[in-house]
């Protein structure tokens, strides 16, 4: 494994009609999984989607976030024991799936 670790993204799909509170998950849902992860989670990042690859496009995803971990073990045992609490917050803000996809982080700040 890569000495950067690892991202695990969480992306939201662009729907029209669907639901997304921002400020609910900047300032209450990820806090809570911070605080749920504990030192395992090492810093996340929230994205909010602007617009598509061409001028005008919607864009692919209303909101992302990034959690980057040591190892894929790291962020499983810390996410895990957790998981049921952080997965029933999700209503609270979007009425979409989120997308998740882990990867090793090849380049990544200094």
């Amino acid at each position: 494994m890569s000495s950067k670790g690892i991202k695990v993204s969480v992306m939201y799909p662009n729907k029209a009609g669907a639901r997304f509170d921002h400020e609910y998950y900047k300032n209450t849902h990820m806090p809570l999984v911070k605080s749920k992860m504990g030192d395992a989670l090492r810093y996340y990042t929230v994205d909010r989607g602007l617009a598509g690859g061409t001028p005008g496009e919607a864009p692919t995803y209303v909101a992302m976030c990034h959690l980057f971990c040591d190892s894929v073990e790291s962020f499983q045992a810390a996410f895990g024991p957790h998981a049921q609490t952080i997965l029933a917050d999700i209503p609270n803000y979007t009425d979409l799936q989120p997308v998740l996809q882990i990867s090793e982080v090849v380049v990544g700040k200094p």
